[in-house]
C-alpha cells in the first residue's frame, strides 16, 4: 500500500502549530514557494478569487485564499484573518488554518496550523526574490519595519547573500532591539538609521510594514539596489514612493494582486507604469524572462502574498509530519 493510501486509511491528518514549527524549516519553505511561483508562471497553478471581509465584530478581518497546483497536486484553502485585539489576549493577531483536499477525490485530507507557516512562507517569498534578483555582491541589508514578521524576513534574507551588516528603521524605534538581537545572533553588526540613510547604505531592502503611505522616497535608492516590498496586501496600503516603480524593474508573485492590492496599485493608478511592465517572478525562475541584467539596475519585488504559497508550505508540512509520525488523525 502506498504512503498516500496508508494516510487516507488513517483518516484526516492534523498538523499542529507546534509540529509545524518543529519540522518546517526555511530551506523547505524556500523550495516550496519557489516551485509554486514557477508553476504559476506556467499556468499550471491557479489562485482562486480571494474573499476578505470585515465581519463587524472585534474589528476583525476574515477571509479565504484558495487555489490548485497541478504540478504539486495540492488543492485547498487558507481560512483566517486579523484580530487586532488578540495581542491583549497573548495571542497572535493573525490567525489562520490551512485545509487541504485530495485533488483526485475532493475528500478532506489535512488540517494544518497556518500562523507560523504564514510567517515562514512570507519570508521565503522575499528570500526567493533576493536569490534571483539581488546583486551577487550585496553586502548591506536594510530592514524597514520591526514587527513580528521582520525577524522571519531577516533570518531568511541572510541565507541568500553574504551580508556584512544590517541597517534598520521602524516607526516605533522601541521595537528595533528585537531585530538587533537576531542580527547579533547571526553575527551581523546592526545599526538603527534614518530612512534616507538606509537607502544610501543598503544593497537589499525589505519593507515589512502595514503602512498606508510611502515610507521610502525614490530619490533615496541607489543604483543596483533590490527592494522586496512585503507589507502591501490591501487596497490603499503603500510602503514606497510610486515613482520608484517607474525607475525600477518590477517583479511580483501574481500580476492580478500586484496591480489591485499590491505595491504596484499606486503606480498603476498614477499611470507611471502599466501591467505589462511587471514580470511574474516565476518567469525568472523558469528562465523565460530575464531577472537582473546589470549591476546598476534597481529591481523591485511586489510580494502581495498568494494562497498557493500557503498551500505549498502546508502540503510539505503535512507530508513531513506524516512521514515522521508527528501528525494526528481523525475520521469525519
Amino acid at each position: 500500500m502506498s504512503n498516500s493510501n496508508q494516510n487516507n486509511s488513517k483518516g484526516v491528518s492534523v498538523v499542529s502549530e507546534a509540529v509545524c514549527q518543529e519540522i518546517m524549516g526555511r530551506p523547505e519553505a524556500f523550495t516550496a514557494v519557489e516551485n509554486v511561483f514557477a508553476a504559476m508562471a506556467k499556468n499550471t497553478a491557479y489562485n482562486f478569487p480571494v474573499i476578505r471581509e470585515a465581519i463587524g465584530h472585534a474589528d476583525a478581518l476574515y477571509g479565504f485564499k484558495s487555489g490548485f497546483d497541478r504540478d504539486g497536486m495540492v488543492l485547498g484553502l487558507k481560512s483566517g484573518g486579523y484580530w487586532p485585539g488578540n495581542i491583549q489576549l497573548d495571542l497572535t493577531n493573525h490567525q489562520s488554518t490551512v485545509i487541504l483536499f485530495d485533488p483526485d477525490t475532493g475528500k478532506l485530507k489535512s488540517l494544518v496550523g497556518g500562523n507560523y507557516l504564514t510567517a515562514v512562507r512570507t519570508a521565503a517569498s522575499s528570500a526567493v526574490s533576493i536569490a534571483h534578483l539581488a546583486r551577487k555582491d550585496a553586502k548591506v541589508l536594510g530592514m524597514v519595519g520591526a514587527g513580528h514578521q521582520s525577524t522571519f524576513q531577516l533570518r531568511a534574507a541572510v541565507e541568500q547573500r553574504n551580508f556584512e551588516k544590517v541597517v534598520a528603521w521602524n516607526f516605533h524605534p522601541e521595537q528595533l532591539p528585537n531585530l538587533a538581537a537576531v542580527a547579533e545572533e547571526l553575527g551581523l553588526p546592526f545599526e538603527s538609521v534614518t530612512r534616507e540613510e538606509l537607502g544610501a547604505q543598503a544593497d537589499v531592502i525589505i519593507t515589512i510594514t502595514s503602512a498606508f503611505e510611502a515610507l521610502i522616497d525614490a530619490d533615496w535608492i541607489k543604483p543596483g539596489t533590490h527592494i522586496a516590498c512585503m507589507g502591501t496586501d490591501t487596497k490603499g496600503k503603500q510602503e514606497v514612493d510610486a515613482k520608484l516603480l517607474s525607475t525600477a524593474t518590477v517583479f511580483t508573485d501574481e500580476l492580478a494582486q500586484s496591480v489591485s492590492i499590491g505595491e504596484a496599485q499606486h503606480a498603476i493608478a498614477a499611470g507611471l507604469i502599466q501591467e505589462a511592465d511587471i514580470v511574474p517572478i516565476g518567469e525568472v525562475i523558469n528562465g523565460t524572462k530575464p531577472g537582473r541584467t546589470c549591476d546598476k539596475q534597481i529591481t523591485l519585488f511586489d510580494g502581495t502574498g498568494v494562497g498557493l504559497q500557503d498551500l505549498a508550505v502546508a502540503s510539505v508540512a503535512a507530508e513531513l509530519a506524516e512521514a515522521k509520525g508527528q501528525a494526528t488523525y481523525f475520521n469525519l
